[in-house]
């Protein structure tokens, strides 16, 4: 059972899967960052100050917070509008390194042994 999880784990896939889960949550602080301290300010001075953290219901002893569930709403789409943005960006610019000509391959040495042969037979039946 050991080797069996050694092997498991020493799967590529997993390794990479493992990655993209450390660098997505290193990389959701850039975003909600980018959104909470640049966007939405931005977002409030553009509805007259309204910052919707601040909106909530009474309801007794129960308070529901539902501007946080505005904030959220907002975030996500603003988060999933930015990678819509970038994933469409890494599409493109895949696309043009994939429309360039591929240079051609070296000449095997076979190849080369055939061109100088070719080139010394041209040289024995030229006239001069």
């Amino acid at each position: 059972m050991w080797n069996e999880f050694k092997e498991f784990i020493s799967r590529g896939n997993v390794l990479d899967l493992a990655v993209a889960v450390v660098m997505g949550t290193a990389f959701s602080a850039i975003v909600n960052s980018m959104v909470n301290d640049v966007i939405m300010p931005l977002v409030g001075v553009a509805l007259g100050g309204l910052d919707f953290s601040g909106l909530l219901i009474k309801i007794g002893a129960a308070e529901i917070l539902y501007g946080n569930f505005i904030q959220a709403i907002i975030n996500f789409l603003i988060i999933a509008a930015s990678m819509f943005l970038v994933v469409k960006a890494a599409n493109s610019m895949m696309k043009a390194k994939k429309d360039e000509p591929a240079a051609p391959p070296a000449p095997t040495t076979e190849e080369k042994l055939l061109m100088e042969i070719r080139d010394l037979l041209k040289e024995q039946h030229q006239p001069g």
